[in-house]
């Protein structure tokens, strides 16, 4: 068969050569070991935890090794295709700051290797489909979808692998009469690889992740080109990642089973393939069965990134909780190194386990509690302000009511050898800092064990009395070991322990009882520090509340 004429009859609009092409895409000018690593969505509207991980691995690759790290949008399945798609993908990267060095971007596009959308490049693809079928490497095939479901069905019943192969790949060897008869009725085709393996025959693969492999070789002659003339994933990538220069590709380990068929493309085009890290899957504990399965997008809200923004979570919290499941050092790392960004961290395709990481919601809330435990009163202040405003107006304009006083709370126990650690998302920010606002006060004038009613109305009274804002701690608990004193409390807890039947209680249920008084709970943070927050008259407000709710008419 005179393939060259083949091609030209199938691709009569296509009027470049590869050779045409690929000047166009010069090879990059990158510093020794520099990796180029890309991530390919498609605009489906669902960015799931799966993309942020293996997004996260290639923006280390690509920026620890001074390389390039791209977005591509593969958006070839226009069946899947949502509107809005593309914007979610930006907004979300954008969101967890994973900065892109090229690719598609809020104004467009950036980069001299585009275009970084797959439905803009299919006379590239074409043209190298041209050449595959002009050298005999590829051909038309015409089946119907009620041909292939038969074929299907026989080998089903023959028990045979499925797929277009051998006896089945029906329009592998057809004259050229019968593809022109096909031709002339307008009938639709597909563009297939006319693949030369056998499923008798191994190859040797070495993954990033996975170490050294043998794969079985890929008999199946694959579509590359679909109907409309736009590429399968299979074909596109291979093209894409070639002429982008793409030196290392990052994907998850459900990929492996076409591992080959890629292979076998990109020897075919007689290119060199990229570097394969094939991703462990992320997996939780069923709660219903005590086993280990994979995140569901219909079982796990956690699987879409847009939980983490609605919950409250800080970008740089899920960021550090991924890399503790990529990388099996980095915990010892991050407690050796408490202060230091996440990008000095030594990342490795070495230390990536190739099992599945077990995705936990308690660990990523203790990683969140951390990583917001080293972050500045101000920092939080302005995520909260952002959060609280798209996800609760009400306490946002609570929270934004006096500003510095809500700042000067936020820095009660922050910093320090041993910070506190009450948060975990940003709505655990409304129910920690509820008591401020008389609006959210709703106490619990619960007392402690040892105090009477009566003990506690006199304690209120007479902190009352010589309560100033000024105070410092120190200055503060003076006041409170006094007043324990006074009323038959030890002063010192430790007296109380070694002579208990001497004393009502400790200096500590003297405290609580003024605790419980201003915030209306028996945890809150530093009690000076708060009232301080609160102001003279608030306090007093707040303990005068209290003792009419203990039987007093008011705090005298």
């Amino acid at each position: 068969m005179e393939y060259g004429i083949l091609a030209d009859r199938l691709f009569s609009h296509i009027t470049q050569t590869p050779e045409q092409v690929e000047a166009s895409y010069p090879r990059r000018q990158l510093p020794e070991g520099a990796q180029v690593t890309r991530m390919g969505p498609s605009p489906t509207g669902f960015m799931h935890l799966g993309n942020l991980y293996g997004a996260l691995v290639d923006e280390r690759l690509a920026h620890r090794t001074g390389g390039i790290f791209f977005l591509r949008i593969e958006d070839t399945d226009h069946k899947r295709e949502v509107a809005g798609g593309v914007e979610a993908i930006l907004s979300m990267f954008s969101a967890f700051g994973l900065p892109f060095d090229e690719g598609a971007a809020p104004a467009g596009e950036k980069g001299d290797y585009g275009p970084y959308y797959q439905s803009r490049r299919a006379e590239i693809y074409q043209t190298f489909a041209k050449s595959l079928v002009a050298q005999g490497m590829a051909y038309p095939c015409f089946c119907t979808e009620e041909e292939l479901a038969a074929a299907h069905a026989r080998q089903e019943a023959n028990k045979e692998n499925f797929g277009y192969y051998g006896p089945y790949a029906v329009w592998r060897d057809r004259p050229m009469e019968e593809i022109e008869a096909a031709l002339a009725k307008g009938l639709p085709y597909v563009i297939r690889f006319r693949s030369e393996g056998s499923i008798e025959n191994k190859l040797r693969h070495e993954d990033l992740v996975k170490g050294k492999m043998e794969l079985t070789e890929n008999d199946q002659d694959i579509v590359i080109l679909k109907s409309d003339g736009i590429p399968t994933y299979h074909f596109a990538h291979v093209v894409d990642d070639h002429l982008m220069g793409t030196t290392t590709v990052v994907r998850g380990e459900e990929w492996l089973a076409t591992l080959p068929v890629h292979l076998q493309l990109f020897r075919a085009m007689g290119w060199k393939p990229p570097r394969y890290a094939h991703t462990a899957q992320l997996m939780k504990i069923d709660e219903e069965t005590g086993g280990k399965r994979k995140l569901s997008k219909r079982k796990d809200p956690e699987l879409a990134l847009a939980f983490y923004a609605r919950e409250g979570y800080p970008a740089p919290c899920v960021l550090e909780y991924l890399m503790t499941l990529i990388n099996s050092n980095f915990e010892e790392w991050r407690r050796a190194n408490p202060d230091l960004p996440i990008n000095d961290f030594p990342f490795s395709t070495k230390k990536m386990g190739g099992s599945g990481a077990l995705f936990d919601m308690n660990k990523l809330r203790d990683v969140s509690k951390d990583v917001i435990s080293r972050m500045t009163a101000g920092a939080v202040y302005e995520a909260v302000e952002r959060w609280s405003a798209e996800n609760d107006p009400d306490f946002h304009a609570l929270f934004t009511r006096w500003p510095d006083k809500t700042r000067a709370f936020l820095a009660i126990g922050r910093g320090g050898r041993k910070p506190r650690k009450d948060l975990a998302v940003w709505a655990d920010v409304k129910p920690y800092m509820d008591f401020l606002f008389d609006e959210l006060f709703t106490p619990d004038y619960t007392l402690p064990e040892r105090v009477s009613v009566g003990d506690a109305q006199s304690i209120l009274r007479d902190f009352a009395g010589m309560f100033d804002q000024n105070d410092t701690p120190e200055a503060f608990f003076e006041k409170v070991k006094a007043i324990a004193a006074a009323h038959g409390y030890a002063a010192d807890t430790k007296a109380y322990k070694q002579d208990p039947g001497r004393y009502k209680g400790a200096v500590g249920d003297v405290s609580m009882v003024i605790r419980v008084a201003v915030a209306g709970r028996q945890n809150a943070p530093d009690l000076q520090s708060v009232m301080q927050v609160m102001g003279r008259e608030a306090v007093l407000s707040r303990l005068q509340r209290c003792l009419a709710a203990l039987g007093e008419e008011n705090c005298k």
